[in-house]
């Protein structure tokens, strides 16, 4: 693999974090707790804006789901007549001080890899922002009657009405600590407060696989590979037996790579880290095998993508009785305000 940051052994592993890491989060693990109080008692205030707001977010440091879980939200949503909008930091954006709108033609490099394939998937208005209550006093004057936040658990200045908490099924919360001795933002207890649970199952499982008391079963699928400059869509059985070169950069590459090989693929792995900005050297692996890449990746490769380079769409697959749940109380929201 290459170019991939890894996490530290211990979060994930047996070891013991160093004592200066142990000290370290100790005293974030108290800043924490102190501003969650604070907002609690109400010293420190929640903004709201007028439409109901839905965080799907983590309690752990990089990926775990969150962007595909977003984008199922706002397409279920829509079905059901919304005009959601989506809030989000944008991390990896140029500028990342300014807010600015992202659409389907945004620079990736400019909006951010996730805002613009959030914008690409949904055609729906997409706010960058690392301050989420602007993004969502903007999306709301902009005619959304529901603002969807990617990420945005630890963001406790804009009020929420549903919090969706997604749990990484492979590395759940590691050993347990605060950064950064381990990967939690907040404390496990924080998943408890969560109106909603969902467990990213490892790939190969199937949505009936026992999950934790209160936990809802999540697949990350992806059945097809899109040709990068455009073109006609391929069965990911099409790449059954070959060998491909495969290219993540996002927050565990090794689902990614996993999910591949289960369609019996032969993957050479190439995983860099989370948000990477990729140049056309990146793909000099001196073969001419196919690429196959995630979405998010996909969106910085256009300009030396070639005809061998191919994205793969992933989809969220929940038990429908998630989703009944979830519009229900999104549903509810609204009266509540009307």
């Amino acid at each position: 693999m290459t170019g991939a940051r890894k996490a530290p052994s211990w979060w994930y592993g047996d070891g013991a974090p160093p004592l200066g890491a142990q000290m370290v989060s100790a005293a974030y693990g108290a800043a924490v707790g102190a501003r969650r109080a604070l907002y609690k008692a109400g010293l420190l205030r929640r903004a709201r804006v007028g439409v109901p707001v839905v965080v799907v977010g983590n309690l752990i440091a990089g990926g775990s789901g969150k962007t595909p879980l977003t984008i199922e939200v706002v397409e279920r949503l829509c079905a059901k007549g919304w005009n959601p909008g989506v809030a989000t930091r944008g991390y990896g954006r140029a500028n990342p001080a300014s807010a600015m709108w992202v659409d389907a033609s945004t620079d990736a490099l400019i909006g951010g890899d996730e805002p613009v394939l959030i914008a690409r998937r949904t055609g729906c208005k997409v706010r960058a922002d690392r301050n989420r209550v602007a993004a969502a006093k903007a999306l709301a004057a902009s005619g959304c009657d529901v603002v969807v936040c990617d990420d945005g658990l630890q963001h406790y200045a804009l009020a929420r009405d549903v919090e969706i908490e997604v749990i990484d099924g492979r590395r759940r919360y590691g050993n347990g600590l605060v950064l950064p001795a381990g990967p939690l933002r907040e404390p496990v207890a924080r998943g408890a407060e969560c109106d909603f649970r969902v467990v990213n199952l490892p790939s190969g499982e199937p949505t009936d696989t026992e999950t934790g008391f209160g936990e809802w079963p999540m697949r990350l699928l992806g059945d097809c590979a899109v040709p990068v400059l455009g073109g006609r869509a391929q069965p990911l059985t099409a790449f059954a037996g070959q060998r491909v070169h495969a290219v993540a950069g996002i927050g565990d590459p090794e689902r990614f790579f996993s999910m591949l090989r289960l369609r019996g693929i032969a993957v050479v792995p190439h995983a860099f880290a989370d948000h990477h900005r990729y140049v056309a050297a990146d793909f000099q692996f001196g073969s001419d095998l196919p690429v196959l890449m995630t979405e998010k990746d996909a969106v910085k490769c256009a300009a030396f993508a070639g005809p061998r380079h191919y994205t793969v769409p992933i989809r969220a697959e929940l038990p429908e009785s998630f989703w009944v749940a979830l519009l229900a109380r999104v549903a509810a929201a609204r009266e509540a305000r009307a």
